[in-house]
């Protein structure tokens, strides 16, 4: 390798190296960019030895050991692309934080708060005491003598605030949100759900205190019969993968398990046993009283005129849920952008509950049908 000494260099010989270095550097560059042009081989750093050499699995059963580049800090769980022939770490794609689990959603802190809830009073406390008390105040349980709850279920009809509820909880308790639906979970190839399974619980346990949110938990929950199917077989592996994490993670501190689902009757009896969730939190249809909750949340930031009734409201919309009374507010001011004005009246609210019952009636006639 040539040494300069750049002190005894004239300015020509100054400048005429200065851009030889920087055709080297757009040579250098150019490799690089062919590199990553050439399909390459998507892998996830499983362990950083002592001598930096790196552990990489690319694929079910393969793993490959690289040498270090200076150049790189890989951590355990990254995600990272691999030179199709020499394996060579190219570039680190997602820290560990959200690369190493795939179809899945980390949330330092969720922005929705109790205020943001209306007619869930009970749910509200009911909640708090199975997943805040234990994350908050850990040794109140130890003064009494009981084992803290590890988890709740949140089952009832769907848009009664279910995940909004999750998402309360875990701002309220200063803990990071982990949220996945049980779609994700269901994988075509063997061995694939299980280990999604397991790394979101490693997850967790890097970043307490953690809730883990999954929505839509009859996906891999459901009740298992002597009749077995080839499709069933995968989807079996996860759910036993997913009660044995939840029995190794019970009362461990800083770690809860939620869960939410709409068919609370096909769930396997297995996973609601206590233990595995310490409380079944079941959320109804709102009442009158709770919907004009609801509505007074929504209408809030929006312009209305004075003569809005919303205790008419709340009695004109019996069999809504949550989600359709937000509906309702929505449509309400497309209809007032509809006539030009900026302030919503009561007929705006009315015309748009007429249209959402009709809706919701031809949904109802064509499934009963």
């Amino acid at each position: 390798m040539e040494i300069f000494n750049w002190l005894e260099m004239t300015e020509s010989d100054y400048l005429k190296r200065i851009r030889s270095l920087e055709r080297e550097n757009e040579q250098l560059r150019a490799i690089i960019n062919r590199m990553k042009e050439n399909p390459l081989i998507i892998g996830t750093v499983e362990k950083v030895l002592k001598d930096g050499r790196v552990v990489v699995s690319h694929a079910p059963g393969n793993r490959v050991l690289i040498p270090p580049r200076p150049d790189l800090d890989p951590s355990p769980g990254d995600l990272v692309t691999l030179h199709g022939s020499s394996f060579q770490i190219i570039e680190i794609l997602s820290k560990n934080i959200r690369g190493h689990v795939a179809a899945m959603e980390l949330v330092e802190t969720p922005n929705v708060s109790f205020e943001d809830i209306g007619g869930l009073d009970e749910q509200i406390q009911a909640i708090r005491e199975v997943i805040e008390l234990p994350l908050l105040h850990p040794e109140i349980f130890e003064e009494i003598g009981i084992e803290a709850p590890s988890g709740a279920l949140l089952s009832g009809p769907p848009g009664t605030g279910k995940t909004l509820l999750a998402k309360a909880i875990a701002n309220s308790s200063k803990a990071r949100f982990i949220h996945l639906v049980g779609s994700d979970l269901v994988q075509k190839f063997i061995g694939e759900g299980s280990r999604m399974v397991r790394e979101v619980f490693q997850l967790a346990k890097i970043n307490t205190p953690a809730i883990i949110f999954i929505d839509e938990i009859d996906a891999i929950a459901v009740k298992r019969t002597s009749e077995v199917y080839k499709g069933d077989r995968e989807v079996q592996r996860t759910f036993m993968q997913l009660l044995s994490e939840l029995d190794g993670f019970a009362n461990t501190e800083g770690i809860m398990f939620l869960a939410a689902t709409n068919r609370e009757d096909v769930l396997d009896p297995a996973i609601l046993r206590p233990g595995r969730f310490d409380r079944i939190i079941r959320f109804p249809l709102p009442n009158e009283e709770a919907r004009l909750s609801i509505l007074k949340i929504h209408v809030r930031r929006m312009n209305l005129k004075e003569n809005i009734n919303l205790n008419k409201l709340a009695k004109m919309t019996d069999g809504f849920s949550g989600a359709h009374i937000k509906a309702l507010c929505t449509e309400a001011g497309i209809k007032c952008l509809r006539e030009g004005k900026r302030q919503v009246e009561q007929k705006h609210f009315e015309s748009a509950l007429v249209e959402i019952m009709d809706e919701e009636h031809g949904v109802k006639e064509y499934i009963y049908s």
